[in-house]
Formats: structure tokens, C-alpha cells, sequence
């Protein structure tokens, strides 16, 4: 019987522990050692920083883990793949060599191309998101490292899993099994304890970094490395698969995961295993990411303390609005939010104080630069008692949008850059199929009528994680219980997430059912505007979404509280 492959990952995003690679690479056993540094707003920064210098477009960070990480990977024969590319991993790959002759150490470097698509006139990057072929291909070739420029995360692992099981394009659940996977380790210590609403009780002071064992059938085993911090339970992987996905079909360039399939069996203490995930042809198109420079946007945050909170608020408002009549130009885009941080009675200044919190945005940037610094500083002595901003407003800031297209999967060339040199083109899936949302599936039967409740936060109840795919934001919800999801499939409708979160009451909101899981999927179409670059809300990521539902208050039944709550 064929060993499971022992995948680990050790950057969830661009800016991750550093330390993580060496922790990793040490901590114990692996096969392929993995780095996910590629988000959407990550490649608005790299096409920023590639205009500045053409040589660059790759993730620099993860060059400098490299110098203390190729000696360590080749004394233990772990194989790296990682998607720090980004716009340029020919640059990368070439730095890498470069590097292995500066610190000794022999390496066969290999990288994978083709997702560089031509950029339209006014955007900075344009790129489709590559499926595992490419990957597989390299280190079926002896590749030490790999590395990527925008490939689907999940590529990262099902890549390394092809080429050490020989799956084919044809073995859908075995791909599927290993998307599935790749998701789970994708976001690095979201899946060991990291942003997790049940996090009391574990030790999440330094989580560690989550590791997956593959197996030949692609069921594979969540784990971590022993003496690490965080936890590995149910709770945690299924928090991280809910993250950032929406129906049941979860699509991919390599295969179509059938999220409702998927089953969790705790094996043990920090062990989770992974199986029975079903896979279908993946759709004949792949999905692209394309940056723009959106325009220009400025920000200024003024303190209001203590008394009539709202009448202060109401001046500065009406004060900023005239100030921009005076100036004859208001920005394109104004928009004010007023967060009641303050407490009657206070012990602290600070706990005394509301916080009012102005964004303008415009294609000009002396509209959302010296003429709101200048509307704003000229109030000092001429506005509400205890005037006084958190930081003085300067000059406007670019912000950025992303945007998400579809192109012909057969209309884009996929290359492995093998480590001879060679080119080698990877063929898209001969068989195709259509994305389709699936029928819900059935409701279990509802809680017998007529047992007390009792008015309490969700949270008391039920785990959530949310994030933001352009500018829609996921909220995944789950439970830990039979009973538990019997009450909330029926009472977390729709109307009623739109009746707890009122910011979402005007926008288009669908909801998916996971009954394996125990969890419900909602996609609030709008709610991020155009996508985190472009800082269009307080929580631009939709991070905390999920923590707010939590928060909200409904009507429980008792018998599903915390013993301490209904003693």
C-alpha cells in the first residue's frame, strides 16, 4: 500500500510568520512543504511594485526564507512548491538559483507559466488561475522547488499529489479529495485554532502550521506537527473548509469538488480525517483575476467625547459638507459611519469617546487630499467641544479593484518550465462539464414545538468564519450538535440573516445547506463594494462578519444553551 503523502503549508498569505518555513521543515516529518503568499489584493500589490522595477512581481519575503530554508528542505528531502511567483516566477525562479549558489546548496529549480493573460487598456494585471498539471508535471521532472505564479490554492496540493500517485485527469474523487484538502491548508493556521470563534480553551498563543496526509484515494488526514501550538479538531477544519466558498459545487480548474460530500471523522487528538469527497469535470472556463488602480481615497477619523455624541457628529457633518461647497468640488464618493464606542459615565477618556469616521473617494487626488485636509484641520478651533482627530489627515491614497472573469480554459497555454529548461504545454481537461448550482437538499426535521426559550447570542450555539471573494462576502455557519442543527437549518433563513445583519437587508443573499457538515453557507452579493483594495467598508474583508452574527441576539431553545447559561 502506497505511504500517504505528507503535505505541509507554511504561508497563508503574503506578510505570514516568517519563521514559519524553518518551524516547519524542523518540526517534524514531511514530503512537500508548501507556501501560499498570493490573494486577490496581493497582486495589486506586486503589479505596483513590478511597475517600479520590471525584474520584480514576485514575493521577495519568501526569497529570504529561502536562504536559511533550501539547506534545511535538501537535509531532509522535502520537495517546496509555492505559488510567491505572482507576476513573474521565471524572476523567481532564476533568483532561487542564484541563491542555492551563494548559501551551497544544489537545487533543481523548476517553475510553472502560462497564467499571465494580455492586461486591458487601464488595469495593471490580468491573470487566469491554474489548476495542478503544471505542478505535477515539474516534479515528476525532479523539481526541488517550484514555484507558481496564479494558480488556484488548492493547486498547491493537488499538484504534489498527482505526480505521487499518478493520478490522471480522469480520477475526480482522488483530485477532489486533494482540493479539498488544499483548502483546509491553504489559510496556513486557520485551520489549527487560528481565528477560531470556539478558541477558549486552547492554547492559540502561537498556533502551528497544519499539515495534510494524502492518501492514495485522496482521503487525507488534518493534522500538525507534534508540540505545537493551536488545536486540530472538528471544529477548526470545518470552520476552514466553509471559509471563503459558496454552494455545494466548488469549482476549480482541476476538478469540481462536491462540497456536500464531505465527511470529518476525529481520529484522534489533533486529527481530522477527510473522505468520502465525490468530484466531477471541472468547467470548461477558468477563472482570471484583473487589478486596476480604482482612484483616489482619503480618510479622516474624528474623536467626539462624552456628552450629546450625535448632535457633535451632526456638526461636523453639516461643517465638512459646506466646506466643500465653499471649495466648489465634493469628492465623487463621501461616506460617513458613526461607531458608538463611548460609555455613559466612563472611567477612561478613551472609553468616554465615539469615533466618526469619514471616507471620500475620487479620480482626482487633490479631491480626497488637500481638500479634505484642509476642510477637516480648519475646524480645530471651530467645531464641537474636545475637538480632536485619531491621526492628521495627508495626502489621498491609491486604492485598487479587483475583478474576476472567465476565459476559455482550451484559450489559455499552461507551461511547465521544467528543470532542464524545457517547456512543457499542459493540455485543459478533455471532459468539461457546466457549473450548476445543485438542489438544496432536504431540511432535517425541525425541534418538537413549544420548548422554552430563551434570548441569547447565536454564538452560544453556533461557530462562524467569513471572508470576501471580490466584492462578495461568505459567512459560513455550523454547529456541533444533531439537535442543534435541526434548530438552525430551519430558524437561520434567509430573512432572518438579513434580520440580524441589517447591513445586508438591501442585497442579494443566497443560502447554501451542508447537512454533513452541519453548517449553512451564506453569499451576501455587494457588501465589499469592489473588493477589499478598495477599502470600501470598515471590515474590507468581511472578516468579522461572522463574529457579528454571533453576536446578535434571537430566541434559543433553552435545552441547546450552555448549562450555565439556562441554570
Amino acid at each position: 500500500m502506497t505511504a500517504p503523502l505528507r503535505i505541509g503549508n507554511a504561508s497563508g498569505f503574503y506578510g505570514d510568520r516568517f519563521d514559519a518555513v524553518r518551524e516547519m521543515l524542523t518540526g517534524g516529518p514531511l514530503d512537500v512543504l508548501t507556501g501560499d503568499y498570493l490573494a486577490e489584493l496581493t497582486m495589486l500589490i506586486l503589479g505596483r511594485s513590478r511597475l517600479k522595477d520590471p525584474s520584480r512581481g514576485y514575493a521577495t519575503t519568501f526569497l529570504r526564507q529561502l536562504e536559511e530554508g533550501l539547506g534545511l528542505a535538501g537535509e531532509r528531502g522535502v520537495r517546496i512548491v509555492t505559488n510567491a511567483g505572482g507576476l513573474n516566477p521565471a524572476g523567481l525562479a532564476d533568483a532561487i538559483r542564484e541563491l542555492a549558489v551563494k548559501v551551497g546548496v544544489p537545487v533543481r529549480v523548476a517553475h510553472v507559466e502560462g497564467d499571465s493573460l494580455p492586461v486591458p487598456e487601464g488595469y495593471l494585471t490580468a491573470n487566469a488561475y491554474l489548476g495542478g498539471a503544471g505542478i505535477a508535471a515539474c516534479l515528476r521532472a525532479g523539481a526541488d522547488v517550484v514555484v507558481t505564479g496564479r494558480v488556484t490554492d488548492a493547486a498547491l496540493v493537488t499538484g504534489p499529489a498527482t505526480a505521487h500517485f499518478g493520478w490522471g485527469p480522469e480520477d475526480h474523487d482522488a483530485l477532489a479529495g486533494a482540493v479539498v484538502a488544499g483548502h483546509v491548508l491553504e489559510c496556513g493556521t486557520q485551520a489549527t485554532g487560528g481565528n477560531y470563534p470556539f478558541f477558549q480553551g486552547h492554547d492559540l498563543r502561537r498556533p502551528g502550521f497544519p499539515v495534510a496526509e494524502i492518501h492514495a484515494d485522496g482521503t487525507s488526514v488534518i493534522t500538525k506537527h507534534d508540540g505545537t501550538g493551536g488545536v486540530v479538531d472538528l471544529g477548526t477544519v470545518t470552520a476552514q473548509l466553509l471559509y471563503e466558498t459558496g454552494g455545494a459545487r466548488y469549482a476549480g480548474p482541476d476538478v469540481t469538488a462536491r462540497l456536500d460530500t464531505v465527511r470529518l471523522t476525529a481520529e484522534g487528538p489533533d486529527r481530522v480525517r477527510i473522505s468520502g469527497v465525490r468530484g466531477e469535470a471541472p468547467p470548461p472556463t477558468l477563472k482570471a483575476g484583473l487589478t486596476r488602480l480604482g482612484g483616489w481615497r482619503g480618510e479622516v477619523v474624528f474623536v467626539l467625547t462624552g456628552l450629546d455624541i450625535e448632535a457633535k457628529a451632526q456638526l461636523v457633518r453639516d461643517q465638512i459638507a459646506d466646506a466643500f461647497a465653499r471649495a466648489g468640488r465634493q469628492p465623487d464618493e463621501v461616506r460617513w459611519e458613526l461607531a458608538r464606542t463611548d460609555r455613559a459615565d466612563a472611567g477612561t477618556e478613551e472609553t468616554a469617546s465615539a469615533l466618526l469616521r469619514l471616507v471620500v473617494r475620487d479620480q482626482d487626488p487633490d479631491a480626497v487630499g488637500r481638500a479634505l485636509s484642509g476642510a477637516a484641520i480648519e475646524l480645530a478651533l471651530g467645531s464641537y467641544p474636545g475637538f480632536h482627530v485619531t491621526a492628521p489627515p495627508g495626502k489621498g491614497a491609491p486604492y485598487g479593484v479587483f475583478e474576476a472573469r472567465y476565459v476559455p480554459a482550451k484559450d489559455v497555454t499552461h507551461l511547465a518550465v521544467l528543470p532542464d529548461g524545457r517547456r512543457e504545454a499542459q493540455e485543459p481537461a478533455a471532459r468539461t462539464r457546466e457549473l450548476e448550482e445543485l438542489e438544496q437538499p432536504p431540511l432535517p426535521a425541525p425541534l418538537a414545538a413549544g420548548q422554552p426559550t430563551r434570548t441569547a447570542p447565536l454564538g452560544l450555539v453556533a461557530g462562524a468564519r467569513s471572508g470576501d471573494k471580490g466584492g462578495d462576502a461568505n459567512v459560513g455557519v455550523w454547529v456541533r450538535s444533531e439537535a442543534a442543527w435541526r434548530w438552525l437549518a430551519h430558524e437561520l433563513t434567509v430573512e432572518r440573516f438579513r434580520d440580524l445583519l441589517p447591513e445586508t437587508a438591501p442585497l442579494t443573499v443566497v443560502r447554501h445547506v451542508l447537512p454533513h457538515l452541519r453548517a449553512l453557507n451564506f453569499t451576501v452579493h455587494g457588501l465589499l463594494g469592489e473588493g477589499v483594495a478598495a477599502q470600501h467598508r470598515f471590515d474590507p474583508q468581511a472578516k468579522a462578519l461572522g463574529e457579528w452574527l454571533r453576536s446578535r441576539h434571537l430566541e434559543i431553545p433553552v435545552a441547546l444553551l450552555p448549562p450555565e447559561v439556562h441554570a
